[in-house]
């Protein structure tokens, strides 16, 4: 199956949803209201996300597979100026987990940032035990460069998580 990548739309809400209740991520994420697992939640998520993708704030997109949506990838926090920066975040449906589409899905968003965007920078995080996430960052090559302690917290606990940057230019 070939992999993709296209901005996200409104009409992505109804998938969306039905691929965060099916397939949750409760240990790498935060704990999210009940509307976060609804179609209408989802839309309302996608219109602040296609607003900061207007003012320049963002990218979001999803993540195809044979013209399927399977997962979201996301530049949030982009910095222009001096910095000229994104960070980057992305989630694969469980079932399509292990056949190279997040690393082909990063892979395309570095050349979105890369050119369209004209970042210099991209920056992610992970969790210390997220040794899949990690392998597809080091793949494309990302570099671990630093450890926040106690940054996020998920499942009852405060989790220490790995800046990881990959320079564009």
């Amino acid at each position: 199956m070939t992999t993709a990548i296209r901005a996200i739309e409104l009409d992505d809400a109804e998938t969306l949803a039905d691929l965060r209740r099916r397939y949750p991520f409760p240990r790498w994420e935060p704990e999210w209201p009940d509307d976060f697992y609804t179609a209408e939640g989802q839309r309302q998520r996608i219109s602040t996300r296609l607003a900061r993708s207007a003012d320049g704030e963002a990218w979001s997109g999803v993540i195809l597979s044979g013209g399927e949506v399977i997962g979201q990838i996301t530049i949030s926090n982009i910095l222009r100026r001096a910095w000229r920066k994104g960070e980057l975040g992305y989630w694969i449906a469980t079932s399509h987990q292990g056949q190279g589409h997040a690393t082909r899905a990063v892979e395309l968003i570095i050349d979105l940032m890369t050119g369209e965007l004209g970042l210099h920078r991209a920056e992610a995080l992970t969790q210390m035990d997220n040794l899949p996430s990690q392998h597809v960052l080091r793949k494309c090559g990302f570099l671990p460069c630093g450890v926040y302690r106690s940054h996020i917290f998920t499942v009852g606990q405060w989790r220490d998580e790995i800046i990881w940057e990959r320079l564009l230019d």
